[in-house]
């Protein structure tokens, strides 16, 4: 992305033009005056006619009851069969003209340059125009209930409007004449959009309408509207309600003002907001992490409520609330999950593919043991026995007044735990008061892990006993104060059964908060002392901590988005790069309109709605609201790339940190819908807290790119400012300085977590690659490599263990078509993989000559018929293994001849040339024998000269006889014979001997390296791979040093050879690996002392390292299996350098802080009007142009797709924080 100006358009001209379309579409519910060319009159009449319609209809209700010739009730009866009948004449026409156009062939080929909305109008009620104004409905289901919804709609809204009704609630017959236009204007607009067009609501939640649910929005809330009305009219004489419906006839004028807006969510929003508001401020519940478990634990809860109702005895109400908001308040959905382990809890997120390592057994939690259970056990009957004890026996005796009483001594045992426990959390972030001040008890100048961890040692003890007064001692404290309760004795009035029933709930949900709920009631009733106040007292309890609840929570509320509305406000000014030409001018209005501005954001903290910033410039509107997680989708959904495997790595380690922090309290208050933002190296991981209950916490974790955009650098820039400033402070600070100098900031940093990550490293190899005395070393570092290779290759196929290919070099990144059959080959099981003679020299023959090009080169006309299907190169597969690409077939030249042989219709171009006889390799290749060999080339029993050892143990080094069949002269071995390191043969063989030996012997031992014949069959096959490689003189190029470790080997006169076996052209690309590995590390640290030194670092390659390249599977699931360390080649082609990646895996400092939580919401209601309905999605628009202080385009990235593109999310992860 290149990084534009702050006067770049907020949209483009084209954008803007198709705005103006759609948004008077919005405001009139469907009808489209407004089109991008000249369309006939009728269109626009017939529009207006059918927008009218319902007002035609009412008015003849409306008129025949002002004439008393019908009663309200039959006139409203007349009003909606005539609009039923309307509808369903509309939708049958629609239906018609539907099937007509489908049935007419339109003369004329299509022109594809004309706007995609005109249309070809021909007369007035033409099948075209029908289609343009009434698109009808896709379902048939929807065509009835939507037809029958128009009419019911038309004669409640007539009833609704009747003129007597509006002279009865105002009194007046002109503000009763103004309410009636104004509202048939409202009902004209929800039955167009029901019946006949249904507009682009600029409240859209989902990005497809799949099951037409959009067209009964307007209808819905209309019927909300009515139903009060309703009530009001056939109740008893209630005030409230009158009042209510006066209030509501006239908010029902602005009704199209609120559509407009998209102030009021569609009904999947509205549904699940209301839903979520319920359960966590009705019932004590916590927002949940998935549509179905919101709708699972609303029922229940909403049950339990309704048994406290029908419970006869307070005791019994007491005992069952405090049992099910214990058992409700539990993550039960894991129970079976944790029941096998923590792998289990995160099998599906990367303990299975490697991923972090599972907790320790003696971690709390992970594991539903016997000390979980008794824990769980224990809490509520203890909590149970204290209840029903204390409400037994001094329930009835419990005054009002907290001056003297049982409750008394609870309530300033109440006051002391909140203090203790607030001091105690406050002082385990980087910042104290809100994030205003520096805490000084915080590590400074952290440098490793373990001395910060040293450093954190007595914070770790305030933490725990912080937990314990937290979880352990708060929650019986609060029980005892609301079991002595006197309103307990009247819950059988709803309100208080409701009331109770959270707040037993809320003890155990939330136990930090519902810690701060009592502290204010009780702080509410010492301030009253003996005073009564009938208001407030006559509440109860249960609901006065409801009140509390929700006003501490559009409190905070309001507070974070008023930071948020000065954050936008004040940057548009002082940030030049944000300052546009009207950044004054939107200044000056904010400030004379302040109030209003206030009213706004007071609005939205009370809806709990978004604060929406429009194009994210200081132009405040109030987002519909929804549901805490601000998408609709699933969790878990991103935009995967290669980089994404560094934080599916991660995930689970950076969970296991959380899961300590939330315990300890080093992240603040861990409410759901908070947003939390983790930076290490080049990455940077948003963290999203889903739900939270007693003892556990559900949490998604998403990765950002790695910074590929300028945006993204100059944001992840600012993040490392802030982080630095909290947490790589000098020890001693003044005064001044210890202030948060980027308190308006998005971010406030709260902690470092260590985690197990891979730390990145890049070296650039100029003076190493082109170093002629590194190359020179090459290739007697690769021979040694080798020998050890095939000599652990034998003692491997010793002891039984399989060769896995996904242990081996895993050729990928630039490939030639040979190292290509060399990963296939080795991806494949072995019953699938078959070579059909000499595989090598056609790819020779397509690399040479890209004779892959020919591949749709065929002769349409067949002058002798159709031939049977013929395998023309090397390779025949009986199946794919998933995640691996087909390997194409090779095609043979236009023109050549082939045959139909005995050998199963090969092309006679894929045979093996006659190789000269008496080389003392190998005389001749074989057949393959495709019912009986899995092996690549398998010997018959005399073309191989047998060798005879010297020592009976070696036949245990012994090599595969196909690897003694290389096409070389033996005059090429000769001359190379002294290249063979024999010293370090002898070495590795006496290492390796005693491994395979059944007790240790030194005779043994010597007669092993002793045994000529087992030195030379060595000699040849590791000099035979050194030829077949090109490596027979010393290396001279660095170009060829990195074809070679890509796999991208030129062909050589032995490459055919050594590419048809697969172990074997594995061992020797990993030998190459290793010797350049080798190369690197003695370049950096020096040269090898000793031969132990070299055998050891071979063996730590082995099982700590994995050498290959960033783009090939093996690195992917090294990754994810957490080897050490990674290294990779790797070729910068604009600097024309070549450059060395290592990764290494280690515990590091993740420095992670809390977002503004309403600032994240409120960029992301944009993002969702921006892109769904003014489809602004040019990548360089205004809105994601970075913003150091509201991170912009962090935010834009980590929303959900399609709107968001984080390159990793993970499904809810679930953990114990206990």
């Amino acid at each position: 992305m290149v990084r534009m100006g702050p006067d770049v358009p907020l949209l483009n001209e084209y954008k803007q033009e198709f705005f103006w379309k759609r948004f008077p579409q919005t405001v009139l519910g469907g009808p489209r005056f407004k089109l991008g060319y000249c369309a006939p009159p009728y269109v626009y009449v017939n529009q207006a006619v059918l927008f009218l319609t319902p007002w035609l209809f009412g008015g003849i209700g409306t008129l025949l009851c002002q004439l008393q010739l019908l009663q309200e009730l039959y006139a409203a009866v007349l009003s909606g069969m005539l609009m039923f009948g309307a509808a369903a004449g509309v939708q049958a026409l629609a239906l018609y003209a539907a099937r007509r156009s489908g049935t007419v062939e339109r003369l004329g080929a299509p022109n594809i340059l004309v706007d995609e909305e005109e249309v070809e109008f021909t007369h007035c009620v033409s099948p075209e125009t029908v289609r343009f104004i009434a698109p009808g409905k896709r379902f048939g289901l929807n065509v009835v209930l939507h037809t029958v919804l128009a009419g019911v709609l038309c004669g409640f809204g007539t009833w609704y409007v009747f003129l007597g009704r509006l002279t009865a609630l105002y009194g007046s017959i002109g503000v009763s004449l103004v309410v009636f236009v104004l509202s048939w204007v409202t009902l004209c607009i929800a039955e167009y959009s029901l019946i006949v067009n249904t507009a682009t609501e600029t409240a859209t939640f989902q990005a497809q309408d799949t099951y037409e649910i959009t067209p009964l929005t307007r209808p819905l809330y209309i019927f909300i509207f009515i139903a009060v009305d309703l009530a009001d009219r056939f109740s008893g004489p209630a005030p409230e309600l009158q009042v209510a419906s006066q209030v509501l006839h006239v908010l029902f004028l602005f009704l199209p003002l609120l559509w407009a807006l998209g102030i009021l969510p569609p009904l999947d929003a509205l549904l699940l907001w209301g839903m979520e508001q319920a359960l966590v401020f009705g019932l004590g519940g916590s927002p949940m992490s998935s549509n179905l478990r919101l709708l699972l634990m609303f029922g229940v809860s909403a049950g339990v409520a309704v048994c406290n109702y029908f419970i006869p005895s307070t005791l019994g109400v007491v005992l069952f609330s405090i049992s099910t908001g214990f058992l409700l308040s539990l993550d039960l959905s894991q129970v079976s999950t944790l029941c096998r382990g923590p792998r289990a809890a995160f099998g599906d997120r990367g303990f299975h593919r490697g991923g972090s390592p599972p907790p320790p057994p003696s971690s709390f939690g992970w594991n539903l043991g016997c000390r979980e259970l008794l824990l769980y056990l224990t809490l509520p009957l203890v909590g149970m026995a204290e209840a029903g004890l204390l409400h037994h026996f001094l329930g009835s005796t419990q005054t009002q007044s907290l001056v003297a009483g049982p409750q008394a001594s609870v309530s300033y045992l109440l006051l002391i735990l909140f203090c203790l426990c607030w001091a105690l959390g406050e002082i385990q972030g980087a910042y104290v008061f809100g994030g205003v001040f520096l805490n000084p008890l915080y590590p400074k100048g952290m440098s490793n892990v373990q001395t910060f961890k040293q450093r954190n040692r007595g914070l770790y003890i305030a933490a725990a006993i912080r937990r314990v007064l937290l979880y352990l001692v708060s929650p019986f404290a609060m029980i005892a104060f609301l079991s002595m309760d006197k309103s307990l004795q009247l819950l059988h009035r709803a309100s208080l059964s409701v009331g109770f029933t959270r707040a037993f709930r809320v003890v155990w949900q939330s136990s930090e908060d519902a810690l701060l709920q009592m502290v204010v009631v009780v702080l509410v009733r010492l301030a009253a002392g003996n005073n009564m106040l009938p208001g407030w007292d006559n509440l109860g309890t249960g609901v006065q901590l409801l009140l509390v609840g929700l006003l501490i929570d559009r409190l905070t509320q309001f507070m974070a988005k008023l930071k948020f509305t000065l954050t936008v406000l004040v940057t548009s000014w002082t940030e030049k790069k944000q300052r546009r030409q009207s950044a004054g001018t939107l200044l000056a209005v904010n400030a004379s309109l302040c109030p209003l501005l206030l009213a706004v954001v007071t609005l939205s903290a009370l809806l709990s709605a978004p604060l929406l910033p429009l194009f994210t410039l200081p132009i405040f509107l109030v987002g519909f609201p929804r549901p805490q997680r601000s998408w609709p989708g699933p969790v878990g959904t991103a935009c995967p790339c290669p980089d994404s495997i560094f934080y599916q790595q991660m995930s689970s380690s950076l969970a296991s940190a959380l899961r300590m922090a939330f315990a300890r309290g080093s992240l603040g208050s861990l409410a759901p819908g908070s947003h939390f933002l983790g930076r290490f190296q080049d990455r940077m991981v948003w963290i999203m807290i889903l739900e939270r209950g007693y003892g556990y916490c559900t949490v998604n974790i998403k990765g950002l790119e790695l910074q590929e955009t300028s945006c993204h650098t100059v944001e992840a820039r600012r993040v490392d400012e802030v982080f630095e400033a909290a947490f790589e402070r000098p020890e001693r600070l003044g005064f001044t300085q210890g202030f948060n100098l980027h308190w308006g900031n998005a971010l406030t940093p709260c902690a470092a977590l260590a985690v197990r990550v891979y730390s990145d490293a890049r070296n650039v190899l100029s003076g190493i690659i082109d170093s002629h005395d590194n190359l020179r070393k090459l290739q007697d570092d690769f021979l040694k490599a080798l020998v050890w290779l095939l000599l652990r290759y034998c003692v491997q196929k010793h002891k039984g263990f399989l060769w896995s290919s996904e242990e081996g070099p895993g050729v990928g990144g630039r490939k030639s078509q040979s190292s290509q059959l060399a990963q296939t080959a080795c991806n494949q099981p072995p019953e699938a993989v078959m070579v059909e003679s000499n595989v090598s020299s056609l790819r020779f023959r397509q690399d040479s000559s890209s004779l892959t090009s020919f591949g749709d080169w065929s002769d349409e006309d067949d002058l002798f018929g159709p031939q049977p299907a013929r395998r023309t190169v090397a390779l025949v597969t009986a199946e794919v293994q998933p995640g691996h690409t087909a390997l194409q077939t090779g095609a043979s030249l236009p023109g050549s001849v082939e045959m139909d042989s005995l050998f199963e219709n090969m092309a006679l171009s894929a045979l093996q040339p006659l190789q000269p006889l008496g080389l003392g390799i190998g005389i001749g290749m074989p057949a393959v024998d495709k019912g009986r060999s899995p092996e690549v080339f398998r010997e018959s029993p005399g073309s191989v000269p047998h060798l005879n050892f010297s020592c009976p143990q070696s036949e245990v080094f012994n090599l595969p006889t196909g690897w003694r069949t290389a096409p070389l002269l033996p005059s090429r071995l000769l001359q190379l014979r002294p290249l063979f390191p024999e010293d370090w043969f002898r070495f590795t063989l006496g290492r390796f001997g005693p491994t395979v030996q059944g007790e240790t012997s030194e005779d043994m031992t010597k007669a092993l390296k002793e045994d000529e014949a087992l030195k030379e069959l060595h000699a040849q096959v590791t000099l035979s791979c050194l030829i077949s490689l090109g490596a027979e003189s010393a290396f001279t190029s660095p170009s060829y040093v990195y074809r070679l470790y890509c796999g991208d080997v030129p062909w050589t006169e032995g490459l055919d050879w050594l590419s048809s076996s697969k172990e074997l052209y594995q061992l020797a690309l990993r030998a190459f690996r290793f010797s350049f590995k080798l190369l690197f590390d003695q370049a950096s640290l020096g040269p090898m002392e000793s031969p132990e030194e070299l055998f050891s670092t071979l063996e730590e390659y082995e099982r700590d390292w994995y050498i290959g390249l960033v783009t090939e599977k093996g690195w992917h699931d090294s990754v994810l299996q957490e080897k050490p360390f990674l290294f990779s080649l790797g070729h910068d082609l604009a600097m024309g350098t070549y450059t060395g990646r290592v990764l290494s895996l280690q515990e590091q400092l993740v420095q992670v802080g809390r977002l503004n939580g309403e600032g994240v919401r409120g960029q992301w209601a944009n993002l969702s009007w921006e892109l769904l309905y003014a489809t602004n999605d040019d990548e360089e628009r205004y809105s994601i142009q970075a913003h150091p202080f509201m991170l912009r385009n962090l935010t834009v990235q980590a929303a959900d797709p399609p709107l968001g593109y984080p390159i990793y999310s993970s499904p809810p992860l679930h953990f114990p924080c206990l």
